[in-house]
C-alpha cells in the first residue's frame, strides 16, 4: 500500500447526502476479487446512461475533475452494505481521500486498509471545503495527514482529529498484511522455537 503524507489535488464537490456502497459501486461488479479495474464502473448509475454514454452533468465526468484526487460529499458516506469493493472502485479511480461530515463504520476503516484517508469535519468546515471545490480545477486542497489539516486553495486551513493508529498505518503504508509483516523477525523466532520444541510436528 502506499503512504500517504500530503495530497495537494483536485477536489470534487459531491454534497449528496446518504451515498451508499451501492452507488459507490453497483452490486453486478462485484464479482471480481481483484483491486484493479474497478475505477471504471465508480459511481456507474450516476455516471453513465443504460447506452453506456457518460451523463455530462455528473461531477466526474465533468473536464475539470476528472483527475479529481480528493471528494468532498454529503453527510453520512458510504453506508448501506459493507463492501470492501468500494473502497478499490474509488482508490482504482485516483480518490486517495475522502471529506464529509461523517461516514458509515465499516466503510471508513475499510477506507485506511485501501490507502484511501476518509476526514470527518464539522458541517461548517465542509461547506467551505464545498464551495472551494465547486471553483474546479485552479481550485486545489491540501489535505496534510502529519499536521492533520485540510487547507482551501485560499489558505483557510481546518484541523481534523484521528485515531493514531490508523495515521501510522497511513503514514506507513501499512495494510494488514503489512502490519503482520513488521513482526516477520518475531514470528520466525517463534517458529524456529516451536520446531525445536517439537520437531514430530
Amino acid at each position: 500500500m502506499e503512504k500517504f503524507t500530503k495530497l495537494t489535488g483536485i477536489a470534487a464537490p459531491m454534497p449528496l447526502v446518504n451515498i451508499d456502497t451501492d452507488m459507490i459501486i453497483p452490486k453486478q461488479f462485484l464479482k471480481t476479487i481483484k483491486r484493479s479495474g474497478l475505477g471504471v464502473n465508480l459511481f456507474d448509475e450516476m455516471r453513465y446512461d443504460r447506452e453506456g454514454n457518460e451523463i455530462p452533468d455528473f461531477v466526474l465526468n465533468k473536464p475539470q475533475y476528472r483527475e479529481a484526487q480528493i471528494l468532498v460529499a454529503g453527510d453520512n458516506f458510504g453506508c448501506g452494505s459493507s463492501r470492501e469493493h468500494a473502497p478499490w472502485a474509488l482508490a482504482d479511480f485516483g480518490i486517495k481521500s475522502v471529506i464529509s461530515t461523517s461516514f458509515a463504520d465499516i466503510f471508513y476503516n475499510n477506507c485506511f486498509k485501501n490507502g484511501i484517508l476518509p476526514i470527518v469535519l464539522p458541517k461548517e468546515a465542509v461547506d467551505v471545503l464545498m464551495k472551494d471545490a465547486e471553483k474546479g480545477a485552479n481550485a486545489r486542497i491540501t489535505v496534510d495527514l502529519e499536521a492533520q489539516t485540510v487547507s482551501t486553495s485560499d489558505g483557510e486551513v481546518f484541523h481534523f482529529e484521528l485515531d493514531s493508529f490508523k495515521k501510522h498505518c497511513l503514514l506507513n503504508g501499512l495494510d494488514d498484511i503489512g502490519l503482520t509483516l513488521e513482526k516477520a523477525a518475531s514470528i520466525d523466532a517463534f517458529e524456529a522455537k516451536a520446531a525445536a520444541a517439537r520437531p514430530w510436528v
